[in-house]
């Protein structure tokens, strides 16, 4: 059959090749074994300012940054044995004016006829900027870190402190009280008696929230959601049945989550608890849990039919310390500011959606196991 396609309608291979090599964005050389320069394109004489008559006469390692001159060793070992095919790797070079630059580069091999190695190709990309930025944001997270370390620990000087001096005056009031009988009839004592058991209360919550901090990877733990849910249950059966509480529990049985046992106890008691404190004297409460996993999480739900919450009005306060939204007499406002930052601190997260008049959904994210 004639063929319909003239070879010379087609370019020259090696043309190809060639223009393929010299106009490619990033930069390619080809080296001998022992990594001398034996061909390069203008775009790795642009990244590292050198001209290709300087770089053919050197070799490559007389610009790598010392410390990275062994960092093809192990998988050029491999590639030389036939082991892998390919290999990428990052070094530093020295830029012709003096300066440090990133690159990521991509070796493969140019083999004999008889399979044996020849001579590389190595395709270079320039990764300083991306490089700066890792380094700076390393940075800024050794700064957070050693903050967090300080405010820890000022927190626990302040907390230990507040704990002592709360507990001199409460023993000097009872001193006062057994020594002069007639102080409690003084309506100014009865206000210093107040003020203290207030101060005692504050110095309870500080200290609860300075407990909490960023779980270490060692003391996380792969926990059953199930029997956590149930165990919560059984703790506030009391006060369910006081207050005729249906709780349903539809998470499956063999669900798993990431986290320490105290706080999980602590997450699932608080969201059931303000479920049955805030429920409507209009119809019956009803508690219903759920689960299921989303990407990484496991999203853990506790959907009530109580008094709901205004969002539009409180929603940007939910978890602020010492917020409340009801008139329970109960409510403090710190329960909700210190499970958000026990899940938080898990690694998860918490949403809200909620309506007067209807019920609220609590969606909390926990790392799936």
């Amino acid at each position: 059959m004639k063929n319909m396609f003239p070879n010379k309608n087609f370019p020259d291979t090696y043309d190809s090749f060639e223009k393929i090599f010299n106009n490619t964005y990033n930069g390619i050389v080809i080296l001998t074994l022992d990594g001398d320069w034996i061909k390069v394109n203008d775009s790795i004489c642009n990244l590292l300012g050198y001209t290709r008559h300087e770089l053919f006469n050197m070799n490559i390692a007389d610009i790598v940054f010392r410390e990275d001159l062994g960092v093809h060793e192990t998988k050029y070992d491999r590639l030389m044995h036939g082991k892998i095919d390919r290999y990428r790797v990052q070094q530093r070079y020295f830029h012709k004016d003096g300066s440090l630059i990133w690159v990521l580069i991509s070796v493969s091999l140019i083999c004999n006829k008889d399979g044996s190695p020849k001579n590389m190709i190595w395709q270079f990309s320039n990764i300083t900027s991306r490089k700066r930025n890792q380094d700076k944001l390393k940075i800024m997270l050794k700064v957070v870190r050693e903050q967090n370390e300080r405010l820890t620990a000022f927190a626990d000087i302040v907390t230990h402190n507040l704990r002592s001096h709360s507990g001199n005056l409460t023993t000097l009031t009872e001193f006062l009280e057994e020594e002069f009988s007639w102080l409690n009839e003084n309506e100014n004592f009865d206000l210093l008696k107040k003020a203290v058991e207030n101060l005692e209360d504050t110095v309870s919550h500080l200290t609860a929230v300075a407990k909490i901090k960023q779980i270490d990877d060692k003391e996380i733990e792969v926990l059953n959601l199930y029997d956590y849910v149930e165990k919560a249950i059984y703790t506030i059966k009391a006060i369910a049945k006081n207050t005729n509480t249906t709780i349903v529990n539809y998470i499956d049985e063999d669900l798993c989550i990431k986290g320490i046992p105290a706080y999980l106890d602590s997450i699932i008691l608080n969201f059931l608890t303000n479920a049955i404190k805030y429920r409507s004297d209009e119809r019956l409460p009803k508690i219903r849990l759920t689960a299921e996993v989303q990407d990484e999480y496991v999203v853990f739900k506790v959907i009530d039919n109580g008094m709901g919450i205004d969002m539009e009005k409180y929603g940007d306060k939910l978890f602020q310390m010492y917020k409340t939204f009801h008139k329970n007499e109960d409510a403090i406002g710190i329960g909700l500011f210190i499970t958000k930052n026990q899940i938080e601190s898990l690694g998860g997260k918490v949403k809200v959606a909620s309506e007067v008049g209807v019920g609220s959904e609590f969606a909390i994210y926990l790392k799936s196991a």
